[in-house]
């Protein structure tokens, strides 16, 4: 009986980790995109700033 409380505890352990892993990764993925993007806005601002678009 021992063994299977056991192996319950080390499978609601591991997926205790798991969520707080895929959250920490969704974060992760979700900054470097926000930081992709800002630099295309950026690069996109510069391009019409110095081709001459008027505002």
């Amino acid at each position: 009986m021992e063994t299977i409380l056991l192996f319950k505890e080390i499978y609601l352990n591991g997926f205790k980790q798991l969520g707080n892993w895929l959250v920490k990764s969704y974060f992760k993925a979700f900054a470097w995109f926000s930081f992709a993007m800002f630099v295309v806005v950026l690069y996109a601002f510069g391009f019409r700033l110095f081709t001459g678009f008027s505002f």
